[in-house]
């Protein structure tokens, strides 16, 4: 659907929040605190961004879109090639990052851009009367994003720690001291800091279930290991080649096939397909270890196999 982009604001010198609203005033499709929507960009790309608004709200969708300084195209197309009243077309809201619905209390981290769904959750979270307290992480004052919002919305809920304030250092094992089977904890940011937040909360005693994490970008893995792979396409008699260098996707697009993508990282999920028979490397973080054990379907845009050929089902 195509939306109008309302308002843009500076958040901090490198995030913005860009204000979206239907292009024809008709109300936008619902969504729940944690979701997110592909954004089809006009360099072709289509990338993911949370949703950070309150989910009652029914006139406008909010986006924080960082400008990264290693971007693969879409966030310095968002900073560069956009201003307000720009049409932007975007898919309808998915979530992968719910809210847990046993929560009676919730602990929510966010490093970072990684506040951008933990704000949404924060306002669900209040309006359902959920006890719950906010721990943000950020290198400096300057690179607090919503800093009015939470500051108004969430007084004596919301703890900053300040990368350049010792003062703010947050005390890990008193935030997770308390970790009854009603508790969840909601964290998102940089790998490297949701990796911090789940190993300390293990530590202290808190169950796979009671954890949830949202990715916006996985960590690379090694490539220099990868070997040349046949992928079967059942009901054909081709068989196509994936050389190290390639993905599963790019040799399967290259050979004629269809194959729908967007985070092309292993996040999103769109690209999941069929296997059939033979064992993949699974290198997403979309699927749960128990999809992964069950080896029926693979992620082609990142994924690859252990075994010397995989066949495979498009639906």
């Amino acid at each position: 659907m195509d939306v109008i982009i309302n308002k843009i604001h500076q958040l901090t010198p490198s995030i913005r929040a860009f204000e979206l609203i239907s292009s024809n005033g008709s109300a936008l499709p619902d969504f729940e605190a944690g979701a997110h929507i592909d954004v089809h960009l006009k360099n072709g790309l289509t990338r993911q961004y949370s949703l950070s608004n309150c989910c009652r709200e029914k006139h406008r969708y909010v986006i924080g879109v960082l400008h990264d300084e290693h971007s693969r195209g879409g966030s310095r197309c968002m900073h560069t090639e956009y201003r307000e009243g720009d049409l932007l077309r975007i898919g309808a809201p998915r979530n992968l990052f719910k809210i847990h619905p046993h929560t009676q209390k919730a602990i929510l981290f966010a490093g970072g851009i990684g506040i951008t769904p933990i704000l949404s959750m924060a306002y669900r979270l209040k309006s359902q009367r959920i006890p719950f307290e906010l721990h943000y992480f950020v290198r400096c004052h300057e690179m607090i994003a919503f800093y009015g919002n939470l500051t108004e919305h969430f007084a004596g809920q919301i703890y900053f720690h300040i990368q350049d304030q010792p003062e703010t250092q947050c005390d890990m094992s008193a935030v997770l001291e308390q970790n009854a089977s009603d508790r969840h904890l909601y964290v998102c940011g940089p790998a490297g800091f949701m990796a911090f937040v789940m190993q300390s909360a293990q530590h202290m005693g808190w169950q796979a279930e009671q954890l949830h994490q949202e990715h916006f970008v996985v960590q690379k893995s090694e490539t220099s290991d990868n070997t040349a792979f046949t992928i079967e396409i059942k009901g054909s008699e081709r068989r196509i080649e994936v050389q190290p260098h390639q993905t599963a996707t790019q040799a399967l697009i290259e050979n004629g096939f269809d194959v729908p993508i967007s985070c092309e990282q292993g996040i999103c999920g769109t690209c999941i397909t069929r296997v059939v028979a033979g064992i993949p490397d699974h290198r997403d973080v979309f699927m749960t270890d128990e999809e992964h054990a069950l080896n029926n379907q693979f992620t082609p845009c990142c994924s690859r196999a252990k075994s010397t050929s995989l066949v495979i089902e498009f639906e």
